[in-house]
């Protein structure tokens, strides 16, 4: 993927930066940064998670709750940083499950996990 290509919507991002305690142009510079680490790991989550939907663009894994520190962490985001991430991811999972008709499928699978989508065009 080219540096500013992430899965996130933009209608999503907008979403989830008017949402999120950090600026929308913040947000936009961040999905990048997470694809950028996500990508190349890949076919870890593929192996240790479930993957829930996948298209040609992106791939959409349910993972531990706490998921979102961890990378978060890893990439040096503070708080509310990392908060904005997951609520980006979240939401395009919603409207994912939306499109999909399985809104509440999708909606108690937030309950117990993280929702992780990682981009796979290059």
């Amino acid at each position: 993927m080219t540096p500013d290509v992430h899965p996130i919507d933009g209608q999503i991002v907008v979403l989830a930066g008017a949402k999120a305690s950090v600026p929308l142009e913040r947000l936009s510079e961040l999905l990048p940064v997470v694809q950028a680490d996500l990508g190349p790991r890949i076919d870890d989550y593929r192996r240790e998670y479930e993957r829930i939907h996948e298209t040609p663009e992106r791939s959409v894994f349910l993972v531990e709750t706490g998921h979102w520190k961890t990378v978060g962490d890893r990439l040096g985001f503070e708080r509310r940083e990392r908060d904005a991430v997951r609520r980006a991811h979240e939401e395009q999972f919603r409207r994912i499950g939306r499109d999909e008709g399985r809104t509440e499928e999708f909606e108690n699978a937030l309950e117990i996990r993280d929702a992780v989508l990682v981009g796979t065009t290059d």
